[in-house]
């Protein structure tokens, strides 16, 4: 028996021996030790996405500006694993330096979570009023709190909902079995409305899909055409019922070990990332809806008020004392609070 156990114990430490030799060959890691500063990007999206072409201006920029001395890596299509993942890679200095994320960081600070309020941003200048006040300051500290560096934002189409049959009441979600995010204010709103949702990672939405285990999801325009939903949804629901960012985000150990020129560096690349993938996110904008119908998608009109009502009220009731703080500062900064029409 004690063979045996020797046995079976030699062989778990050569897989992990394995695994960890396969992991050091696919993602390099470094400390900055011989002068020379390397940084993991991982995100969820595919190469078509203007965040990933983002993200190569930002390799363009920061490598030749540094003049050899970083290099810089990008891992699409979840290869370093779920948003979720790759944060917590980035807070423990693991494979992951850098990512794109917003509403998911709750888990480590939940006033961020106000983030995924749905019906909160009213217009895209709303949003840049908030992200660019003393709001959006305040939001970027709670970031830094959790061990995360902004380096500036991409801002995100309306959410809507995709599905296989038409839906143009909130009566209609009742049973409803959605996919969304890991995002519990997200999983409210839809709960409340009598829906179904069920979180999982973006990777597998498809494959749930497909095979029926979820009815519809609710993504962006751009998300719905670069995850290929158009192949298993018949409709787009045109609820947008969230408007939302995800920062451009660093780990803040990662960011402090860099010595203060690629500081500043890294910085300046972030802001031509941020312009760059903000004309090509304009660019697209306009031509998905044209994609998707011409991909046999219907897009269907709804009562944005009753769904706003609806959902923005299931879970204003959920908010903290401090998200409801952060909630009416939001609110407050819409440039056209209080115009009349």
């Amino acid at each position: 028996m004690g063979k045996r156990v020797r046995v079976l114990l030699w062989v778990t430490w050569m897989v992990c021996v394995l695994v960890a030799c396969k992991k050091s060959e696919s993602v390099e890691t470094d400390s900055g030790s011989d002068g020379r500063y390397r940084i993991n990007i991982g995100h969820t999206n595919d190469e078509r996405d203007s965040w990933h072409q983002g993200a190569l201006r930002f390799k363009e920029y920061v490598e030749e500006k540094s003049e050899g001395r970083v290099e810089v890596n990008i891992y699409p299509n979840s290869q370093l694993g779920t948003e979720i993942d790759m944060i917590q890679s980035i807070l423990t200095q693991g494979d992951c330096d850098m990512t794109f994320t917003g509403e998911s960081m709750q888990s480590y600070q939940p006033d961020l979570g106000i983030i995924g309020m749905p019906y909160l941003i009213k217009s895209d200048a709303h949003m840049e009023a908030v992200l660019n006040g003393d709001v959006g300051k305040e939001l970027e500290a709670l970031m830094e709190k959790s061990g995360m560096k902004v380096l500036g934002y991409f801002t995100r189409g309306p959410r809507n909902i995709t599905a296989n049959k038409k839906i143009t009441t909130p009566d209609d979600l009742d049973e409803f079995v959605i996919r969304t995010p890991q995002t519990a204010m997200t999983v409210a709103a839809f709960r409340f409305l009598g829906a179904d949702p069920t979180p999982m990672p973006l990777t597998e939405a498809y494959s749930a899909l497909k095979e029926g285990s979820v009815e519809g999801q609710e993504n962006p325009l751009a998300m719905i055409q670069n995850n290929r939903f158009y192949e298993v949804q018949d409709y787009v629901i045109r609820t947008e019922h969230m408007r939302g960012w995800v920062y451009i985000a660093m780990g803040k150990a990662k960011f402090d070990s860099l010595p203060m020129d690629l500081q500043q560096i890294v910085l300046d690349g972030a802001k031509e990332m941020q312009e760059f993938e903000h004309e090509l996110f304009l660019a697209n904008e306009d031509e998905l809806e044209k994609l998707l119908t011409e991909e046999g998608m219907e897009f269907v009109d709804v009562d944005q008020d009753a769904f706003a009502m609806a959902m923005s009220a299931g879970v204003f009731d959920v908010l903290t004392y401090s998200q409801k703080a952060l909630y009416e500062k939001i609110e407050a900064a819409d440039p056209q609070a209080g115009v009349p029409e």
